[in-house]
């Protein structure tokens, strides 16, 4: 099980990827799909990696409702 602290620097990043340039949005995305690999959540860094690829083809409704799913199950891993 990841420790809290890893856990809520993603919900951190996740948090910080409301506001800011596409690029840095998509950049903080990529840190939570890194750091959700790297926890042992391979299905949870796919969501981010969907996400981003929302993001990237200008789909908002899409990119709100997987950031808000990740939000959730990153949440849930606490």
């Amino acid at each position: 099980m990841p420790d809290t602290s890893s856990i809520d620097v993603l919900l951190a990043t996740l948090n910080a990827a409301e506001v800011g340039s596409l690029e840095a949005i998509s950049e903080k995305m990529q840190q939570v799909q890194t750091g959700l690999a790297e926890i042992g959540q391979p299905e949870l860094a796919a969501a981010a990696v969907g996400a981003v690829q929302a993001l990237r083809r200008g789909d908002v409704t899409e990119w709100k409702r997987a950031r808000a799913f990740l939000q959730s199950k990153i949440g849930h891993l606490r």
